[in-house]
């Protein structure tokens, strides 16, 4: 039996899972927990396995880790769920896709990719190198996200959700923060986006360099029943750096008769 992980729900209704990335944890939604609770579904926050107090999973690999995710799904007793997934919880939520559809009735995709960087070790080698040297040479991850974040964001950024998301990645466990990576890189799901089939939303931020609107575009095209919207002035974290107009985007998708995609 693959545990539950721990999550956070507010509110009643139809029930949306959210599937934050690398450097998230349930906190990453917060204002969509709220925004989507009161607005009439069950929003529920998961912290991927290794975060929060979720417990690792072994091996750290996307099979596991959409394990971990249908596994809470069929706890929560809803019979489907709409998925929304960030960055590396948008690589989760194309894995449980591909694997376990009837669970999913709809999907959004924010600021990731159908698979990951170059094919070719010595390229995804340096950017693990990368990302981690400042764990390294022994800083905190607080430290690094006083780095990191602020190279992930867009010009029309909101500075309170900066804040939040340097708070939510001090949290993460530096262990599971290189895990996370390690796994990150292994990510090629491009041949599955042929199968997808339930109405699907992407969400590109203008100037995100981790998941460029042009790769969301190729997914655009490769999902048939997929709808693309771009946020102007906003990055790699767009839930945070523009919560409303974020929330906005989802909603309106939401409120959509299926049908209609």
């Amino acid at each position: 039996m693959t545990p539950v992980p721990a999550f956070t729900a507010l509110g009643g209704g139809p029930t949306v899972l959210m599937l934050h990335g690398v450097g998230g944890g349930h906190l990453a939604f917060a204002p969509q927990t709220e925004t989507f609770a009161t607005a009439g579904y069950r929003a529920v926050a998961w912290d991927m396995p290794g975060y929060g107090h979720s417990t690792p999973v072994e091996p750290y690999t996307f099979m596991a880790l959409a394990q971990s995710c249908i596994a809470l799904i069929e706890a929560l007793n809803c019979g489907h769920v709409v998925l929304i997934g960030h960055s590396m919880g948008g690589m989760v939520a194309q894995e449980v896709v591909a694997r376990r559809p009837e669970l999913v009735s709809r999907l959004v995709l924010c600021g990731t990719s159908p698979s990951f960087g170059k094919p070719d070790g010595d390229w995804q080698r340096e950017f693990i190198a990368q990302r981690t040297a400042p764990l390294d040479a022994g800083q905190s991850m607080a430290q690094l996200a006083e780095v990191i974040v602020p190279q992930m964001i867009g010009p029309g950024s909101l500075p309170e959700g900066v804040r939040l998301a340097k708070h939510c990645m001090s949290l993460v466990p530096p262990s599971t923060y290189r895990r996370a990576l390690e796994c990150l890189v292994t990510f090629d799901r491009r041949a599955a986006l042929a199968n997808i089939h339930v109405p699907t939303l992407l969400i590109a931020g203008e100037n995100d360099r981790n998941a460029p609107p042009a790769v969301m575009r190729k997914m655009n095209a490769a999902i048939a029943r997929s709808t693309y919207m771009e946020m102007p002035g906003i990055g790699h974290l767009m839930n945070l750096e523009a919560p409303e107009e974020f929330d906005r985007l989802v909603l309106n998708f939401l409120a959509l008769p299926r049908q209609l995609h």
